[in-house]
């Protein structure tokens, strides 16, 4: 294990589903669901998913880039979720759920960039990428009952119906990188 741990946050609709993905992988030493990229200092679940804060559900991670590299991370990402729906996963809709990456440095920032460039060229969507990348401003954890939300509630139907496909879609296309 490397003794660089390095720090990503993303943004692709529900936490609780890019938590959920994210959690298994190899390489990832820390996964929270929380807030970033709006202006109120004390964001919430209610104020976030009322549209009024700016912010985006996201999570953050902690992780080895010697097991599991910020390229990988984001072909995870770009797997699990839709980049070319504006303000928009499924039925989740508003700025809360937009694509987004927050970069944590320069080159996490020219890794998105080009990783993007590469999807629109190689036209693996249908429609535009419009995932934004910003420079992350702020991050806030989401109440104790989000973290590990999938796993304290894999009934739930949320859970059952949205967060298990997306699990089954990344083992099934990233098995490799998942913990066993």
């Amino acid at each position: 294990m490397s003794s660089k741990i390095e720090q990503a946050t993303l943004g692709g609709g529900c936490f609780w589903c890019t938590e959920a993905v994210f959690r298994q992988l190899k390489g990832i030493e820390l996964c929270e669901s929380g807030y970033s990229g709006g202006s109120d200092p004390n964001p919430n679940y209610d104020k976030v998913c009322g549209g009024r804060t700016g912010h985006a559900e996201v999570i953050r991670l902690h992780y080895d880039p010697e097991v599991i590299s910020f390229r990988k991370i984001l072909a995870v990402f770009f797997a699990i979720h839709d980049p070319t729906t504006l303000n928009r996963q499924g039925n989740d809709v508003g700025t809360q759920y937009r694509s987004v990456i927050f970069f944590h440095t320069p080159e996490q920032r020219d890794t998105a960039v080009a990783f993007v460039e590469d999807l629109e060229k190689r036209k693996i969507f249908r429609d535009k990428v419009v995932t934004e990348i910003s420079p992350l401003l702020n991050y806030f954890p989401a109440e104790k009952y989000h973290q590990e939300y999938f796993e304290n509630n894999p009934m739930q139907p949320y859970c059952a119906y949205v967060v298990a496909p997306k699990v089954e879609k990344a083992e099934d296309l990233f098995g490799d990188l998942f913990k066993r």
